[in-house]
């Protein structure tokens, strides 16, 4: 099960994660100490290709960045966001975009970047709103749909997901429209065909990133079909196409599901210590019997903590919490709780399993019966659900 939901980008698809990074606050001493280094990747930023290599003063004296110079610059820091699972370049991207903020008149670009940033923090309703107002003055805008096709699936909305889907195809991209009518109906358990689909959309494919997106949606497709060991190969390839965060964090999960811990860990080593990778690496290191999973499991409170002492909203980060007390506090009653409001933010089929397991768990059958309603009236299929009454899927694994 994916750990992150994810959504095309135009220029080379990326994964949005969003997951809190734990924050203590420390005082300098000196005027010259350094508190911090940040990994080399995230510390510097190139010039956008739209704006000469020029020193910042000279920037700033050139006065306001275009639009397209803003957009540049937002780009950049939201493909690191995602990359690294870093939330402060949410932050900077939102800064880049400051001048065009909410604004009813801001270019269509901006306010597409407006609400992948505030999809990147769980900002979904207000994504939502932003997305709708600038798709309602650019209807032609093909990655604003893609983008709003995404918000519906992650919402269990598949009708109006495939609506948006349609819109990518009037765009005229059609690669990018069959590929998310494919992602769409494979939820609604059309998995062979989307399996065929997606397979005949490799061929066309040219880019790495392209061809490590389609095998990522592959492999999602397949394991919602219950098919683990294609999947598990699917992953793979995706991963040696173009290696992705959201992709190898979803990987990581079908080999924690199927006992495959000591591979998960191997894969989720190199990772970027956000909340959802120090919580599988907990996962992996208890079911080894590694005392290590103690540490992470305290790290994970402590970033909790901070998000409460900061006034930011917990439960933005549901998902992790419901996850952590079902794989680690073996707190089945607290992990259905928390599953449940969870849910009532985002709906995709790893936060579904969270609640199918916890009440199952916590042996509350008027929660599992309401919660698999919830499910079936979604119209969503997932053999690793294996829900009372579904039909069987061959493969499905137990």
């Amino acid at each position: 099960m994916a750990g992150f939901f994810k959504v095309m980008a135009l220029a080379g698809l990326a994964a949005l994660q969003c997951h809190a990074f734990g924050a203590t606050s420390v005082q300098p001493l000196r005027d010259d100490e350094v508190l911090e280094v940040l990994p080399a990747m995230t510390r510097t930023r190139p010039a956008p290709a739209s704006s000469p290599s020029s020193a910042p003063a000279a920037s700033a004296a050139a006065g306001p960045a275009s639009p397209e110079a803003v957009a540049a610059l937002a780009r950049q820091d939201i493909s690191v966001a995602r990359q690294t699972g870093d939330t402060r370049y949410w932050g900077r991207a939102q800064a880049a975009l400051a001048p065009w903020w909410d604004r009813p008149d801001a270019p269509a670009d901006l306010a597409v970047l407006q609400a992948t940033v505030q999809q990147g923090r769980h900002e979904f309703s207000a994504s939502r709103r932003v997305l709708e107002a600038a798709l309602a003055r650019a209807p032609g805008h093909a990655q604003g749909w893609l983008n709003l096709a995404s918000l519906e699936r992650l919402s269990a909305r598949y009708a109006e997901s495939l609506a948006a889907c349609e819109a990518v195809a009037r765009a005229g991209q059609a690669l990018y429209a069959q590929a998310c009518r494919l992602e769409t109906e494979s939820l609604q358990g059309q998995h062979s065909k989307a399996e065929q689909g997606l397979q005949a959309l490799l061929k066309q494919a040219s880019q790495a990133g392209q061809r490590s997106w389609l095998l990522s949606l592959l492999a999602e497709s397949l394991e919602r079909a219950g098919q683990d060991a294609p999947a598990a190969e699917a992953y793979r390839r995706s991963l040696q196409a173009e290696h992705d965060l959201y992709t190898a964090i979803a990987f990581s999960d079908l080999l924690l599901r199927t006992g495959k811990s000591a591979q998960a860990l191997a894969l989720l080593a190199p990772l970027p210590e956000t909340d959802a990778v120090v919580l599988r690496r907990a996962a992996a290191w208890k079911r080894l019997g590694d005392a290590r999973w103690t540490a992470q499991r305290a790290l994970l409170q402590e970033r909790v903590e901070e998000l409460r002492r900061r006034g930011d909203d917990t439960a933005l980060h549901g998902r992790e919490q419901a996850l952590a007390a079902l794989w680690l506090d073996a707190d089945a009653a607290r992990a259905l709780q928390l599953a449940r409001s969870n849910l009532q933010l985002q709906r995709e089929p790893l936060d579904w399993w969270a609640a199918v397991q916890a009440a199952r768990l916590a042996k509350d059958g008027a929660a599992l019966a309401q919660i698999e309603g919830a499910v079936k009236a979604a119209g969503l299929q997932d053999a690793r659900l294996a829900l009372a009454g579904a039909p069987a899927l061959k493969g499905a694994a137990k």
